[in-house]
């Protein structure tokens, strides 16, 4: 029997960090990576969920004609939480055995990450599973098999699935490089990436 992931990709939250840039709205190569991320996401599973501000009408457009499903998250201000929750919500329709959350500030992530991914975590799919660097470091994405949906709409605060992770620790699973741990928050952490790799 195949094993069903859906994709989340918290696109809620509000780039602080950015100084009145977007950072899912930077290009790598031609278009935004919130784009090349849901891209990538579609590529793998039909079932790829966006959380996104309601109004939030410049993301909506770079995702314009992908065929995600939007996830409204109204009280994004609360913080990760409430797109992790929306994400759990939307997961509970589906005929999904498993719910990856993407974030979409990582612009090494490829489509055989996450299918390599969902391959790993099908291998014992009632316990979580994390993208980790060669030296062991957590990273992303993080996968939640269905068993914890339920217990993800309990999250809250900016922190996260954080709490969960710790009374379910999930095995991880390494990707090579930095990858799985590279992600652009800070107009200087999108600086130094564009130096290493230049547009197409």
């Amino acid at each position: 029997m195949s094993h069903a992931c859906a994709i989340l990709l918290p696109a809620a939250g509000a780039s602080s960090r950015m100084r009145g840039a977007d950072k899912l709205l930077e290009a790598v190569g031609t278009r935004p990576i919130l784009r090349c991320i849901a891209e990538r996401a579609i590529s793998v599973t039909p079932h790829v969920g966006v959380t996104l501000r309601p109004d939030d009408l410049p993301r909506q457009r770079a995702l314009a004609g992908l065929g995600v499903t939007y996830l409204d998250v109204t009280d994004a201000a609360e913080g990760m939480a409430a797109s992790l929750r929306a994400g759990a919500r939307w997961a509970m329709t589906l005929e999904c055995d498993a719910l990856m959350v993407a974030l979409p500030d990582m612009p090494e992530i490829t489509a055989q990450d996450m299918r390599s991914l969902i391959a790993a975590q099908a291998q014992a799919p009632r316990q979580p599973l994390r993208a980790s660097a060669p030296q062991g470091t957590p990273g992303h994405p993080v996968l939640f098999p269905r068993a914890l949906f339920a217990a993800m709409l309990g999250l809250t605060g900016d922190e996260g699935a954080k709490t969960l992770l710790r009374a379910h620790p999930p095995r991880l699973h390494v990707l090579d490089g930095q990858r799985a741990v590279l992600d652009l928050d800070t107009p200087e952490d999108w600086q130094a990436w564009r130096k290493g790799h230049p547009p197409a």
